[in-house]
């Protein structure tokens, strides 16, 4: 779970680099000023947005630790806040590609977060088949590892169009 966070922490410095190159090309024209203009604002709100997400997973990856389901969904709920801002946010034409990236990756950053809800929610009933554990847990993961990995897409295509 700290790998997971580590990258987390990654997209976030990533989306960093990718805001100042955004920033450095300066464009001749008011219609390219403007267009720039939106570019930065947008990648300033991803910034924005993935650093207080990264806390947020942060805070669930404690509370899987742990095995506290009350805290596991109170953090969750954090974070669905953060990925719905993600959602939401007014994007540049020229930048569709990148926030379809972050669609991608805050959609299964979401259904991961559930999977591991109902897992541990089904462990600490007493209800589980600890034989499936270890698959379920993969399942999960992997779904993790898809949403991490389309949120660093997104960064890699934001920081290719310097």
């Amino acid at each position: 779970m700290k790998h997971i966070t580590m990258k987390i922490c990654a997209c976030a410095c990533a989306l960093a680099l990718a805001t100042g190159a955004l920033a450095g090309c300066a464009a001749n024209g008011s219609q390219a000023n403007t267009e720039q203009q939106a570019n930065r604002a947008y990648m300033s709100q991803v910034n924005g947005i993935m650093d207080e997400l990264g806390t947020d997973l942060d805070s669930f990856v404690d509370a899987v630790s742990r095995g506290d389901v009350v805290n596991m969904r109170t953090q969750a709920d954090n974070a669905y806040k953060k990925l719905d801002e993600l959602n939401a946010i007014e994007v540049p034409e020229s930048l569709s590609d990148i926030q379809n990236n972050y669609l991608e990756g805050t959609s299964k950053l979401r259904e991961a977060l559930n999977g591991y809800i109902d897992l541990y929610t089904e462990i600490s009933s007493g209800s589980f088949d600890q034989s499936k554990y270890e698959g379920r847990l993969a399942e999960i993961q992997s779904k993790y590892t898809e949403g991490i990995s389309a949120l660093e897409q997104g960064d890699q295509t934001a920081a290719s169009k310097q």
